[in-house]
Parts: C-alpha cells; structure tokens; sequence
C-alpha cells in the first residue's frame, strides 16, 4: 500500500472515532423518565437540602448544553458537590444528553 492510502484509512479511522464519541442528540422522552431521580431535589419550587443548607436550583427552561457541561463537570471531578457527583457518575454521554434535552423543553 502506498502512504497516501495508509493516511487516508487512518485519517478516516480516526474521524469516525471522534464523531461516535460526540453526543447523540438528546431525546427528551428518554430524558424525562431518566430525570426522575433529579426531579427529587430539582422539581420542588425553593428547595433546599439539609445540613450544610445549599439552594437547590431549577434546571426547567435550562440551555442543554449547560446542563451537559455540568453533569460532565460533577461526574469528571471539576465541579464540587457529592450529591451530584454521585448522581452524575452512572450517568452516560448518552443519558446526560437525553436529561438535558428533557430539562430545555420543561419550564417548571
């Protein structure tokens, strides 16, 4: 085989890796019964959790995009609460887009 084939193939191979990595869009459906556990906390109107008192925000109405970079945040580390980092942790790529997705179209 010459080296341009060899690039080619390679080139293409690893093209193929990086879009299959990207985040399938999120189905909303599917995100509305994986949130179910996140509507505990995030569903109620002026939550706030016990010792140490922390506001519970709503995620309704929220950019998909936020709420993907801050699962992925909780669950690589980088953003701290254990809550969520353990909520985030058995999370996939592909549930986080799906919750996401979920949470822009719900407004409340």
């Amino acid at each position: 085989m010459n080296r341009h084939v060899i690039y080619k193939v390679v080139f293409g191979a690893l093209l193929g890796a990086l879009s299959s990595s990207a985040f399938a869009a999120g189905d909303a459906a599917a995100g509305g019964v994986k949130a179910i556990p996140c509507l505990g906390c995030h569903g109620i109107p002026g939550y706030f959790n016990v010792y140490p008192t922390y506001h519970v925000p709503r995620v309704g109405g929220q950019h998909e995009q936020y709420v993907i970079d801050a699962l992925m945040a909780y669950k690589d580390g980088t953003r701290d609460h254990a809550t969520m980092q353990a909520q985030a942790a058995s999370l996939s790529e592909q549930d986080m887009a799906d919750i996401a997705a979920y949470f822009a179209k719900t407004i409340d």
